[in-house]
């Protein structure tokens, strides 16, 4: 039984067990977090898609720590100009481990 889930403005394809790095939610770490944009629930072969939702279907997952991603480093240049600028982002994220998906 898989699930597809939208959080973030992004879709992960998750099942029972899995941990999976998010953008950061305001869940505690060591709370529970209740996924309720379900996207698509396959449960042995029989796909549910929503639309654009699956009624009634939710993910729970337990959220294991907030951490930050790697570094991404963007740099800025004019040829023959002297202007360039060096920019860094790192992205708030979450850990989350998926306990169940409930259809």
């Amino acid at each position: 039984m898989y699930a597809v889930i939208e959080t973030g403005s992004k879709q992960y394809r998750v099942t029972a067990g899995d941990t999976l790095e998010i953008e950061r939610l305001e869940t505690e770490a060591g709370a529970i977090h209740i996924f309720e944009r379900v996207l698509l629930v396959s449960n042995n072969g029989q796909a549910t898609i929503g639309a654009p939702t699956v009624e009634k279907a939710t993910v729970v997952a337990d959220v294991v720590a907030h951490k930050r991603g790697v570094k991404v480093i963007a740099f800025k240049m004019k040829r023959r100009k002297g202007y360039h600028r060096t920019v860094g982002h790192r992205q708030e994220l979450t850990v989350v481990k998926i306990k169940e998906i409930k259809a």
